[in-house]
């Protein structure tokens, strides 16, 4: 936790109409914005950190949920606040706050608290930025500045308070996002700051590479960042051997059961892209559930074959995605055979590890969790399994846990804190904020 600071008090300011709440939690990811009332179980806002325009310029800039409900899809023009994990824009920034706290929540900012949620690493100058936006452009009462791995672990540890994470109050939070991935220690529910390790590769870099393969092989989607996230959600996966995934990849015909053909939007049948063949899909990560003693088919009367194709759509445009599939994910694992100068995710965890003290070492690798959008991929967690056993001492046990719903497991435990007693007494006010402006404004005079 960040930015903790002395207890609530006065401050007002920014009023407006809107419900008087007692805290709003807000993880505000460079992806995905999660916003809701402190004490909920899940957000009641769910919205793109982003506003979006259809090329055809013919509708005005759609603002976060807005999006959600664009029907031109084509060519949609992107703008987002945040680049690289990093505010960049604020005034775009308020401009989707403003709509999530006055048109979704509904809330009257001067007469309610807020917990924000945001990485580690942030720049002290992009700090006080966040700050001024939520004490002068807004009037929050109070603030308290949460970091995703402490408040995963804060969920964790009270949905079940018997498990291993519980007991010995320390987990490894793995969170691959939309813009990079953090390893990070909590140790006696504290996140250590000095062990967190970052790789700069998430959500987007997957998109943007998935874009270039396909853009090269079949068509050109460089601009189609919007559908190729879709593409990258539903078709993509981790593979746990890749030699054996190229050969299927390379087959024709039904024995080729990695093809899938997505079917693109064209504003008059579909507003949205599907799959073509979504029966294929899960094929290729069938032996995920399987018993282990069946494991992936070897023989050939064991392969899987793909079904004929149930959506038929006359002159529609189609995207062929093969090897795309395993392939875009592989980055994340390795990607130093991409010519990145990054380590692997499992690399990360053991320098994420061995920063820690020897003795908290093997309670870390007990309770490795995933949480963040990219996690979600198919076969995240075994792979993660398959790398991670052999860096780690025999002695030790390794235990990755995947979560239900991973993008929203930070803003839970948020709700969960903010709804708690101490909540107030570790927030900064306003009256308080405009006391540290002052008083540096008057050490920089003199």
């Amino acid at each position: 936790m960040t930015r903790a600071s002395v207890g609530a008090g006065g401050g007002g300011g920014g009023g407006g109409g809107g419900v008087s709440l007692k805290a709003v939690v807000l993880d505000n990811g460079a992806g995905w914005c999660k916003a809701g009332v402190a004490g909920s179980e899940n957000p009641e806002a769910l919205v793109p950190n982003c506003v979006a325009r259809p090329h055809s310029g013919k509708q005005r800039w759609l603002v976060a949920d807005q999006v959600l409900a664009c029907d031109e899809l084509q060519r949609l023009g992107i703008r987002r606040p945040a680049d690289r994990g990093y505010l960049i824009a604020s005034e775009l920034q308020k401009e989707i706050w403003e709509r999530i706290f006055r048109t979704l929540l509904k809330i009257r900012p001067s007469e309610t608290s807020l917990l924000l949620i945001e990485p580690p690493f942030t720049l002290p100058s992009i700090q006080k930025l966040t700050d001024e936006l939520i004490f002068e452009e807004f009037g929050f009462r109070s603030l308290f500045v949460a970091d995703p791995a402490s408040m995963t672990h804060h969920y964790l540890q009270h949905r079940n308070p018997d498990s291993d994470l519980a007991r010995s109050r320390c987990s490894l939070i793995v969170d691959s996002g939309f813009s990079f991935t953090h390893t990070s220690p909590v140790v006696y529910n504290v996140t250590c700051n000095a062990a967190v390790k970052r790789i700069d590769l998430g959500g987007k870099a997957l998109t943007n590479y998935l874009k270039e393969l396909v853009s090269y092989r079949t068509l050109n989607m460089m601009d189609e960042q919007w559908i190729m996230e879709d593409v990258k959600e539903k078709l993509c996966y981790c593979s746990l051997d890749v030699a054996s995934d190229m050969n299927i990849a390379r087959k024709v015909g039904a024995e080729n059961y990695i093809r899938c053909n997505y079917i693109l939007p064209d504003g008059l049948h579909f507003k949205r892209g599907i799959v073509k063949n979504p029966d294929v899909v899960p094929l290729a990560y069938r032996h995920l559930s399987l018993p282990e003693s069946t494991n992936t088919p070897k023989s050939q009367g064991d392969m899987p074959m793909a079904k004929d194709e149930k959506v038929t759509v006359p002159n529609a445009q189609e995207l062929t995605v093969t090897n795309e599939r395993f392939l875009v994910p592989e980055m994340l694992f390795h990607p130093a055979d991409l010519g990145m100068n990054q380590a692997g995710i499992a690399e990360c965890i053991v320098r994420a590890v061995s920063a820690c003290h020897r003795d908290l070492q093997p309670l870390l690798y007990k309770s490795v969790v995933l949480t963040g959008g990219t996690t979600k991929l198919p076969g995240f967690k075994e792979r993660l399994e398959l790398e991670l056993r052999p860096m780690v001492p025999a002695e030790y046990d390794l235990k990755v846990h995947a979560l239900d719903n991973p993008i929203v497991a930070p803003w839970r435990g948020g709700s969960l804190f903010a709804s708690s007693e101490e909540f107030e007494s570790c927030s900064i006010t306003k009256g308080l904020h405009t006391k540290w402006q002052h008083f540096g404004h008057a050490n920089k005079n003199g």
